[in-house]
C-alpha cells in the first residue's frame, strides 16, 4: 500500500506541535492529521471505530491507563482502513523519534508513554557496585570516563531525588557527558525501595543527620571505597543533589567537610531543618525550624526555581545564609540575567576577601522543581536553563 505523502505531512505538522506538551496531547493532533484521509475512507474509520476497537491509543490522556484493547476476531480480508490504521499505530514511535532528531531542540518534554531513555552513547564505563556496612546496603553506578589512566581526578557524588534512580539521574543531569569532558569520576549512590518506598533518602530522620549513622555514613562509605579503588585528588571530592538529594548532600557537605571539598544543592533543603516527617512536610512548605548551624561552612551552591511548589524557594535562601557564614566573607555580587530562548535568572555570589566564592545562589525565575538545563530523557529535568550540572562543575573548580 502507498503511504499518503499529504498525511505525512499533516503528521509532521503535528509533532512539531506537540513539543513540550506531553503525551496527553498527542491523541487528538494524530486523529486531526488521519481526517486527511477521504471522505469515505475516514467515514469507514469511524464505523469501524465505533463497531470494533481496533486501533490502540498509544497516547492516552494523564492519568488513564493505556488503552492495550484486545483485538476483536478480524475478518478474512482486511479493509484498506484497518491496514492504514494498523501501519500508523506501528510508524508513530518511529516518526516522534525521528522528528526529535531533526526538529529544532527535538520535542522538549514529550515522551512517548512506556518508552525508556536511551542510554548516553558515551565513550566511557558505567559500571554497577555495592557497598555495605552496620547500616545497611546500597548498590551505585560508577561513570569511569574514557580519559582515565590512573593518575588523580575529581570525584562527583551524585544523590538522585524521589522516584528517580542513578541512570534516570545520570541521564537528566548529563553529568556523565561533563564527566568526559572534565575528565572525572561520578558516582551515584542509589537509594532502596526498602528504606523509602519512594526512594527517597531519609534527610528528615535524626538517626541519618548524624555522622557515622545511618545513610550518611552509607553514602561517605561509598565515597571512600571508589576513592580506594580508583586514583581520586583527595581535595577534590564534592557531593551534589537533587530535592531529597539535594537535602541528603547537604547533610554530606556537614558532617564531612574533611570528605567534600564542596555541596551541589538543587530544589533542597538545610541541615537539621526536619526530624520527622510531620517537620519535613512542613519544611517542604517553607516553614522549618532554624536547627543547628554548623560551626564549619563549606563552600555550596545552590539552584532553585521560584515557583518550585514542592519545596519552598526560602529554603534555597537559608542555604545559601548559612554557607556563606565565613570568617573571610566580603563581598556580595548580584548579576541578573536569562538564557537565550529560556529562563531569566538572578545569580548571587558571595565571595571571600581573596575573591574566592563561598557561597553562590541561582535563582531561576519560572522554574519548578526540577534540574536546570538537565536533558528531557530524563526525570524532573527542565531543559529551559540555566545548566545547573555545568556551573555546578565550575563552581567547583573553585573550592578550596
Amino acid at each position: 500500500m502507498k503511504f499518503n505523502e499529504k498525511l505525512m505531512a499533516r503528521m509532521r505538522a503535528a509533532t512539531r506541535s506537540l513539543a513540550g506538551q506531553g503525551p496527553g496531547a498527542a491523541t487528538a493532533a494524530i486523529q486531526e492529521a488521519l481526517k486527511v484521509l477521504t471522505p469515505a475512507t475516514a467515514a469507514a474509520t469511524a464505523t469501524a471505530t465505533a463497531e470494533a476497537p481496533f486501533m490502540r491509543d498509544i497516547n492516552p490522556p494523564p492519568g488513564q491507563a493505556r488503552n492495550d484493547t484486545v483485538r476483536p476476531p478480524q475478518p478474512a480480508a482486511r479493509t484498506p482502513v484497518q491496514e492504514a490504521t494498523d501501519r500508523m499505530n506501528n510508524l508513530m514511535p518511529d516518526l516522534l523519534a525521528g522528528l526529535d532528531r531533526t526538529l529544532p531542540g527535538g520535542m522538549g518534554k514529550f515522551k512517548m508513554p512506556g518508552a525508556a531513555a536511551p542510554a548516553e552513547a558515551l565513550p566511557g564505563k558505567f559500571v554497577d557496585g555495592s557497598y555495605s556496612n552496620a547500616a545497611g546496603t546500597r548498590t551505585y553506578k560508577l561513570y569511569v570516563p574514557s580519559g582515565y589512566t590512573g593518575a588523580p581526578v575529581p570525584l562527583v557524588v551524585m544523590l538522585h531525588g524521589c522516584t528517580q534512580d542513578p541512570v534516570d539521574f545520570a541521564t537528566g543531569t548529563q553529568m556523565n557527558v561533563l564527566a568526559e569532558e572534565m575528565n572525572c569520576l561520578v558516582v551515584y549512590p542509589a537509594q532502596s525501595q526498602q528504606a523509602n518506598s519512594s526512594r527517597c533518602w531519609n534527610w528528615f530522620n535524626a538517626v541519618d543527620q548524624k555522622r557515622g549513622q545511618g545513610e550518611p555514613s552509607i553514602i561517605a562509605g561509598i565515597t571512600q571505597a571508589v576513592m580506594q579503588e580508583y586514583a581520586v585528588a583527595s581535595d577534590q571530592v564534592y557531593v551534589a543533589g537533587l530535592s531529597a538529594g539535594g537535602a541528603m548532600a547537604t547533610i554530606m557537605g556537614t558532617l564531612y567537610p574533611d570528605l567534600y571539598a564542596a555541596v551541589g544543592v538543587h530544589s533542597g533543603l538545610p541541615f537539621a531543618s526536619a526530624h520527622d516527617l510531620p517537620s519535613a512536610l512542613a519544611a517542604m512548605k517553607g516553614k522549618f525550624g532554624r536547627g543547628s548551624t554548623p560551626s564549619e561552612s563549606i563552600p555550596i551552591i545552590v539552584f532553585h526555581g521560584d515557583r518550585d511548589t514542592t519545596v519552598h524557594p526560602v529554603n534555597g535562601d537559608e542555604l545559601v545564609r548559612r554557607g556563606a557564614l565565613h570568617p573571610d566573607s566580603k563581598d556580595t555580587v548580584i548579576e541578573p540575567g536569562r538564557v537565550p530562548d529560556g529562563h531569566a535568572y538572578t545569580r548571587t555570589v558571595h565571595q571571600r576577601a581573596d575573591g574566592t566564592p563561598q557561597a553562590e545562589q541561582w535563582l531561576i525565575h519560572g522554574a519548578g522543581h526540577a534540574w536546570s538545563g538537565g536533558s528531557a530523557r530524563g526525570s524532573y529535568t527542565d531543559g529551559k536553563g540555566p545548566d545547573a550540572s555545568r556551573e555546578m562543575m565550575r563552581f567547583f573548580k573553585t573550592a578550596r
